[in-house]
């Protein structure tokens, strides 16, 4: 078993979280304006990134590009990593790849901790990328503890690149985001996103 095989019931069942799923998580996060150069991207490839048919098409043309933005506006204090290979139990699933991870670090060679948040891109259903979210939060946990960071709460989001869902992990409970993000606001979701990362945006 690996990140990718995981549902939500099985993260409930296998590691002990309680998973709610009742209110907006961020109904209180402002937007963020986009820089300059990620307004002219969008307004140039959105509509092409939305019309990619495979999940590879959508998470370069859409998803990378915004979670890029958070490394840009975090004045680099945030690195993404894409496709990283993260290895934390084998032995319990928690192992695989990730389509991104956020990490408070300026390495970009190897995953560090504290990692702050995980994203998976999913070709057009999110329900069914929860469970391997939840999971990659879950192995991202274990892996701050081991480095010595007990409190970090942990992000994670799945994304088709037009739609967004967000969750969050705090100890033992995993909460759901009631709302549905929608890449047609994309200030919405950056604005989650540096949130999420702990990031005063820097200007744009």
């Amino acid at each position: 078993m690996s990140f990718r095989e995981f549902t939500l019931e099985q993260v409930e069942a296998k590691f002990a979280v309680v998973a709610s799923e009742d209110r907006a998580l961020f109904a209180d996060v402002p937007a963020v304006p986009l820089s300059p150069f990620l307004t002219e991207y969008f307004a140039g490839y959105g509509s092409l990134g939305q019309a990619a048919a495979s999940e590879k098409g959508r998470s370069e043309l859409l998803v990378a590009p915004l979670l890029a933005e958070v490394w840009l506006r975090s004045d680099h204090r945030v690195s993404l990593l894409s496709g990283a290979e993260f290895n934390v139990d084998a032995a319990v699933g928690l192992d695989g790849v990730c389509d991104f991870l956020l990490c408070r670090s300026p390495n970009f060679n190897y995953v560090k901790a504290p990692i702050l948040a995980a994203a998976e891109a999913k070709r057009d259903n999110i329900a069914e990328g929860l469970g391997q979210c939840a999971a990659v939060m879950i192995a991202a946990q274990r892996f701050n503890r081991k480095a010595g960071i007990a409190d970090e709460t942990v992000y994670g989001c799945v994304t088709t690149g037009s739609g967004w869902r967000f969750l969050r992990l705090a100890g033992a409970n995993l909460a759901v985001d009631l709302r549905e993000y929608s890449i047609r606001v994309p200030e919405e979701i950056l604005g989650v996103l540096l949130h999420c990362c702990g990031v005063v945006p820097t200007a744009a």
